[in-house]
């Protein structure tokens, strides 16, 4: 026999002879791991980065299963299915995640772990073009849709329309998710609706693409003051001109900060190792979103109030040695 044997066909034959283990470090280590993604809607940015993720991590892991991508509601579902055992990693912002935090016994096998801080969330509220509306303040009476009723959205919307010190009577509001919220405003069925994604979020690309929007200021009636004095997670942001059509000048608005959970349960070197993979192929996630070339091993650890898991602590350290 000529040539090296693949190592597939040596596995194969020491599997046939049942003396895989004889070569300590041949096998891959996770490769009967089970990965299920929570993420958010199919139009948005999480869904798209979380399907890329898989398949960097089946590859580069030699998963023998697909990871499974969820679509799910967002965030406040995506906590609670980890909890529950029902997701592996999933997408959080970090206002949901710290909203999980409360009551759950920070010790405990099933309490959230961060193995990144990936991209931050840029607030958008929609509104037609030719809207009457232009403050947050001015939506008094205003068909809003607020977010799916689980999703990270409905928690930061909801805490933007208290800054503006609008409750649920002063507006009509609706609990549709991003897809919904699109057709809704095309429709002309709500005025305006609440979104937290990644730039450019495909789902608004395409409302813009048919239907003339804006994206409402949070700096015209003082909202955005108010709310980051309430909630020091968030931060000022700026939505760039030009990043969705008819967008003509820059818009003031708030970053969500992005994590990526999984349960402290996760064994080191597994956590570890999704880690690796998240930086070793960045510029192939970045194909599915740009978002992910602002993931930075240095920002990465920026967290809190969730607690990095071990195991991504152990790759920080190992970059800094």
């Amino acid at each position: 026999m000529t040539g090296a044997l693949s190592r597939r066909t040596v596995l194969a034959a020491l599997a046939a002879a049942g003396a895989v283990g004889v070569l300590p470090g041949c096998a891959a280590p996770f490769a009967q791991a089970r990965l299920r993604l929570a993420t958010g809607s199919a139009r948005g940015v999480y869904y798209r980065l979380g399907t890329a993720l898989a398949q960097a991590w089946k590859s580069q892991l030699d998963l023998e299963r697909p990871p499974v991508v969820l679509s799910t509601a967002g965030s406040l579902q995506n906590v609670s299915m980890l909890a529950a055992g029902d997701a592996d990693v999933v997408f959080s912002q970090v206002d949901a995640a710290a909203e999980q935090l409360v009551g759950t016994a920070a010790d405990g096998a099933d309490a959230p772990r961060a193995l990144a801080r990936i991209y931050d969330d840029v607030l958008h509220v929609v509104v037609p073009a030719a809207s009457a509306f232009t403050t947050v303040s001015g939506l008094r009476g205003a068909r809003v849709s607020v977010g799916a009723a689980d999703s990270g959205v409905s928690v930061v919307a909801r805490r933007i329309l208290d800054a503006a010190a609008l409750g649920a009577a002063d507006v009509r509001a609706t609990q549709l998710g991003l897809d919904d919220s699109v057709e809704a405003m095309a429709a002309g069925s709500i005025d305006a609706f609440f979104w937290s994604g990644g730039l450019p979020t495909p789902a608004v690309e395409q409302l813009a693409a048919a239907v003339p929007i804006r994206l409402l200021d949070l700096t015209e009636d003082g909202v955005l003051d108010v709310v980051r004095a309430r909630y020091p997670v968030y931060a000022p942001g700026t939505v760039p001109a030009l990043s969705y059509a008819g967008i003509a000048a820059p818009v003031t608005t708030m970053l969500v900060r992005n994590l990526l959970l999984v349960a402290a349960s996760m064994p080191d070197d597994f956590a570890e190792a999704l880690v690796r993979v998240l930086f070793t192929e960045q510029e192939q996630l970045a194909q599915a979103g740009p978002a992910a070339l602002t993931i930075d091993p240095r920002a990465a650890i920026g967290t809190e109030p969730v607690l990095l898991h071990p195991g991504a602590e152990r790759f920080y350290r190992s970059q800094r040695d």
